[in-house]
């Protein structure tokens, strides 16, 4: 007997359903092939002989160039189509991801690296908008929270494929082969992609907006607001996603493929939290549910981190560290579309979604260059307090947006009026 479908796919139309089922795909592809890094980070600390500080800039460099790409990407949604821009943006993700797989210094990598973040800001940005746009607001928070728990599905990919990889093939070219493995399916995509239709919500807008109108005198405060609950969320998850498997290395002395392992329970972990924060968002608000998880993934990053935990606790933990400091991502998503009326709300999104990515690439740097100090766990403990502390601070300047209607700016001067 089939299990029945959830209410809320079962409410989605048939171009709803592809547009879920795409961007579902790519932001999973996405998530594998950023997410590679962490995984083949500690084969490069030693086959380049790496610094941690050089280690950090090779991640911050991607979140960097991403907040550029994610806001070019809202920009152009916002002018020519989400779906037009979707389709870009997996054909980028998948060449740039490449790239790195060739790349025969630290330059190179580096290089490959920026232009990898131009895609991976992108692909977010413009999925999240299209189906916003696409589905009902009673389920946006569920339609738009599932999709971003297609980061846990990448994430447990890229650990999946590096622990294959490592396991049937030396270090290098190993390394080289988890970077390129992905290309296929990016491919594949990208072909589904054509079938997409652009939302009748970008249609019916007639005038396009400025670049800058997110910056405007009734938006800006929107922004910054926006820009900093994306730091702080991005700053914690990069923390962790960044040097966690080189802290169970270091520290504990775990091969790559135990920390894969130990990294495959945190991603089981964070995919419950995606599905949990995105019924719980459209339950009990956005706002209860950020700032709700933010406070556990504290709680849970500390005690890992400043107490004598075993390695099987450091197991079990595993599973609310995932669950709590990546299932808030679920909510964030239709909080910065709901803030913004059509004309702006791929820019809007993908400038503080992006903004908070890029500003959070400090903190795989910082955490790099206080490693030889304090030691790579505490200042996860520290970076990421102080990351999701800022994520509590802003919820409570931010509006409710639960269930809120998507309106161009004429509908609401015209409502106003």
């Amino acid at each position: 007997m089939r299990s029945p479908r959830p209410q809320w796919y079962g409410a989605l139309g048939k171009n709803a359903r592809r547009a879920f089922w795409t961007s579902f795909a790519g932001f999973s592809l996405d998530a594998m092939d950023v997410q590679l890094y962490a995984f083949v980070l500690p084969v490069l600390l030693t086959a380049w002989k790496l610094s941690h500080a050089e280690a950090g800039l090779l991640a911050s460099a991607t979140l960097v160039s991403s907040a550029v790409g994610g806001w070019i990407v809202g920009l152009l949604a916002d002018r020519f189509g989400r779906v037009r821009m979707l389709r870009i943006t997996i054909l980028w993700l998948a060449i740039s991801t490449c790239l790195c797989g060739l790349s025969s210094n630290f330059g190179q990598l580096f290089a490959a690296r920026l232009l990898q973040g131009l895609g991976f800001g992108g692909e977010w940005t413009a999925s999240a908008v299209l189906l916003a746009e696409i589905v009902a607001p009673q389920i946006r928070g569920r339609v738009i929270g599932m999709v971003q728990s297609a980061w846990a599905v990448g994430w447990a990919m890229a650990a999946a494929s590096s622990a294959v990889v490592f396991s049937l093939a030396p270090p290098d070219p190993g390394w080289r082969i988890a970077f390129i493995v992905g290309f296929v399916p990016a491919i594949l995509v990208f072909l589904y992609r054509t079938r997409l239709e652009e939302t009748e919500t970008f249609r019916k807008v007639k005038e396009r907006s400025s670049w800058h109108a997110i910056f405007s005198h009734g938006m800006v405060g929107k922004t910054i607001k926006g820009g900093l609950l994306a730091t702080g969320m991005h700053g914690g998850y990069w923390a962790i996603a960044t040097w966690w498997p080189v802290m169970l290395g270091a520290e504990r002395g775990f091969s790559t493929t135990a920390s894969s392992a130990y990294l495959g329970v945190v991603a089981i972990g964070s995919f419950f939290g995606y599905v949990s924060s995105a019924w719980l968002s459209d339950r009990f608000g956005r706002k209860a549910t950020l700032a709700g998880f933010a406070l556990c993934a504290i709680a849970v990053v500390l005690i890992c981190t400043e107490y004598p935990v075993s390695n099987l606790e450091m197991l079990l933990l595993s599973f609310p560290l995932g669950f709590f400091a990546l299932g808030m991502f679920s909510a964030i998503g239709p909080v910065l579309t709901e803030l913004y009326p059509t004309e702006t709300r791929g820019s809007g999104l993908g400038f503080c979604y992006n903004f908070g990515r890029g500003a959070a690439g400090s903190t795989p740097l910082l955490i790099g260059g206080s490693a030889a100090s304090i030691g790579i766990s505490h200042a996860i403990g520290i970076y990421v307090t102080l990351a999701y502390g800022l994520v509590v601070v802003v919820i409570a300047f931010l509006p409710e947006t639960r269930g809120q209607v998507l309106k161009s700016l004429s509908e609401a001067e015209s409502l106003g009026s």
